[in-house]
């Protein structure tokens, strides 16, 4: 028997043992059948905006979740960013921010429910090393993609605990 078989023969029991240990873990795709994401899709109603971060923050919603055409859950949530001195020049000129930002949320079923709770963080920054229209808009970029990080985590979070909802 050659080098070349005996790898061959190796990797075909290696990759069927690892099939057959994920087929019994007892997890399931969240968009597959008996996955959770048909149970929130279309079915999550955001509260309503009051800032520029929480209309980002409730557009990146609908495009991962669906629009709440059919809302059945509401999603309470809470956006909050604070910006740091991150890049300073030994002038004390800061270059560079970090805008760190966290979002409490709460999803509640019909009646009041408390169906799944919790907080998630993020950061990201910008320089300010250009012009003032510059920094303006390298500033409101930086908020737009700290909106989107942490809707993507709270969308992930509301997939996790979208077994526990009926379907």
């Amino acid at each position: 028997m050659s080098l070349p078989d005996r790898l061959s023969r190796r990797a075909v029991l290696l990759g069927l043992g690892a099939a057959l240990a994920l087929a019994g873990c007892g997890l399931t795709p969240v968009y597959g059948p008996g996955g959770g994401g048909a149970r929130l899709f279309g079915k999550v109603r955001p509260r309503d905006p009051d800032t520029p971060l929480d209309f980002v923050f409730n557009q990146r919603l609908a495009e991962r979740i669906g629009p709440d055409d059919a809302a059945v859950y509401d999603l309470d949530y809470r956006i909050s960013a604070t910006v740091a001195a991150q890049a300073i020049t030994p002038d004390e000129v800061t270059t560079r921010y970090s805008l760190n930002g966290t979002a409490d949320f709460t999803l509640t079923g019909p009646g009041g429910q408390v169906i799944t709770q919790g907080r998630v963080s993020s950061f990201t920054s910008y320089s300010t090393t250009g012009t003032t229209v510059s920094t303006l808009a390298a500033e409101g970029g930086a908020r737009e993609r700290l909106a989107l990080m942490l809707a993507d985590q709270v969308v992930t979070r509301l997939l996790a605990a979208a077994s526990k909802l009926p379907e």
